[in-house]
């Protein structure tokens, strides 16, 4: 294969990273540490690319100075290295705006929102999803990304003369294509690259946007070097070999495929001709340059392939070989079924439930109720509710949330509850011995449900009061609800030290029971 010549396209034709399917709570250690690998290999062809551009823009001037008609290329030089520069700093504040959400959150990024590890800085919360859905997503700054890349795009294409625009290649893409397809059927490209992605499994994606712009500039300089007759000066020093996985985590029995090409540092040869292997097996290179190896996932875990990319080097002449390890985890369909607060539903409130269905999409799992009590069970937010309104399982007999996904089905039985009784309350008041005025200043008697972790209320139907003056005859009244009301407020209003008053028949209802139950009664002696 040759490096194309025209328009000098010797940078890397670049990875593109489809990060989807992943669920963010469970991705493995390992996975990180292939997506860090993936950056760090982005950023070293990164620091070739800027230091090929650092080196060409004088060269450029210098030639132009040759004759007067080239001046108008060489004036074209310091706005497409600011075009670059602004492109890059553009993304460098998107990241940090993105570290700073996932970590102190003050409005700057902080040498506290990392966490050193020997040399390396790794990103204290690079697991967390929130920030890059809220920023990417929801604040539409990924779309604002898409819009300003694409500009990017056609203000690089300016600086090329109209004829040859046409012929003329630039790495900047947006694959509309890929969501458009997805099966998790992503409303928009912004949802499908960012929405619920761990921060770093993004690092990579804005990494490859800066590698799209210095690559951009460097076609265009190199376009401009030709312009001004410096076709022949620019040759390729320097080559890295790197691989670019669809998905650095799959599914057993699912196919990995990923492409190989060689990173260049400097201008291309027109005789330069590559050869690639993965694992020993000969693989061909497409129209662009990369090499797509792929193979069938047969058993779990972490599993390490070997490329390697032999090219006849244009400056000495020699065939020389480059070589890189590629690792991708292979894991399994599984379906999990859990409780988040307690390991029974409880009738009346919604039961929180936690559904995990690894390696399936989002649209293929269907849940459904069953067993004894009945209910229903609907989603709310990235979880599950569940509302049981059958009466207590009896021994033996439970309710049942099912799940089936891709072919898997898991059941999971749970016991139901009646929400416990509540406790009868004057206020805050845990006393039997009162003050005047502290009693009479309560408006009723509440219903507390004490270590109920749900949100739920129960109602006071209603209560007799019996009122002992001291030395003189009890009087009683009867209350309807809890606040108090009638003959009731005028008894509590009459409290006087020495006093006693009783509080009986408290009856109580809270959701989910058939009727209002007695609960406890209350006494007490003013003072």
């Amino acid at each position: 294969m040759s490096i194309p010549k025209e328009p000098r396209q010797l940078m890397i034709n670049i990875m593109y990273l489809v990060l989807t399917a992943l669920l963010a709570l469970n991705v493995s250690a390992e996975i990180f540490n292939a997506f860090e690998m993936v950056d760090e290999g982005l950023k070293s062809a990164n620091a070739s690319l800027d230091e090929t551009n650092a080196g060409l823009p004088e060269v450029i001037k210098t030639s132009a100075k040759k004759q007067a008609s080239l001046q108008v290329y060489a004036d074209k030089v310091d706005p497409v290295r600011d075009l670059s520069a602004e492109g890059s700093a553009y993304i460098d504040q998107i990241v940090a705006k993105l570290i700073d959400e996932s970590g102190d959150r003050n409005g700057q990024v902080d040498e506290g929102d990392y966490v050193m590890v020997i040399d390396k800085r790794e990103l204290k919360g690079k697991k967390a999803y929130d920030a890059t859905t809220r920023l990417m997503v929801d604040s539409l700054k990924g779309q604002e990304l898409k819009e300003r890349m694409l500009d990017y795009k056609e203000k690089f294409l300016s600086y090329i003369n109209e004829e040859d625009r046409a012929t003329f290649s630039l790495p900047i893409s947006i694959d509309e294509e890929a969501w458009q397809n997805s099966p998790n059927k992503k409303e928009n490209w912004s949802d499908f690259t960012f929405g619920h992605m761990p921060l770093g499994a993004t690092m990579p994606i804005f990494t490859k946007f800066k590698n799209d712009i210095k690559a951009s500039e460097t076609a265009v300089l190199n376009y401009l070097a030709g312009k001004v007759g410096l076709t022949d000066d620019v040759v390729i020093k320097k080559f890295k070999l790197v691989s670019a996985p669809k998905k650095s985590y799959i599914i057993k029995g699912d196919k990995f495929e990923t492409e190989v090409f060689l990173s260049a540092e400097a201008g291309p040869d027109s005789k330069t001709t590559i050869s690639y292997t993965v694992n020993g097996q000969r693989v061909t290179p497409n129209s662009s340059g990369a090499a797509t190896y792929s193979e069938t996932a047969s058993s779990l875990g972490v599993r390490k392939i070997q490329a390697k990319a032999s090219m006849t080097n244009p400056v000495t002449g020699k065939t020389e070989s480059y070589n890189t390890e590629i690792e991708y985890e292979v894991g399994e369909r599984s379906v999990a079924v859990s409780a988040t607060k307690m390991n029974v539903f409880y009738m009346g409130v919604d039961n929180p439930v936690s559904i995990t269905a690894a390696g399936v999409p989002s649209n293929q799992v269907k849940v459904s109720m069953g067993g004894s009590g009945g209910g229903s069970i609907k989603k709310s937010g990235g979880n599950y509710v569940v509302n049981v309104s059958g009466p207590p399982t009896p021994k033996g007999k439970f309710a049942k949330v099912n799940v089936s996904a891709a072919g898997l089905n898991e059941s999971r039985d749970f016991r139901v509850k009646r929400i416990p009784k509540p406790v009868a309350k004057l206020g805050n008041i845990d006393d039997s011995s009162i003050g005047n005025g502290t009693f009479k200043a309560q408006a009723g008697i509440i219903p507390v449900l004490e270590n109920f972790d749900f949100d739920a209320r129960c109602d006071i139907q209603g209560f007799t009061l019996t009122h002992v003056p001291k030395r003189q005859d009890a009087v009683q009244a009867v209350n309807r609800g809890g606040r108090y009301s009638g003959d009731v407020a005028r008894l509590v209003n009459k409290a006087k030290p020495g006093d006693v008053y009783y509080f009986d028949n408290v009856k109580a209802k809270c959701p989910g029971w058939k009727a209002g139950q007695k609960i406890n009664n209350l006494v007490f002696k003013i003072k």
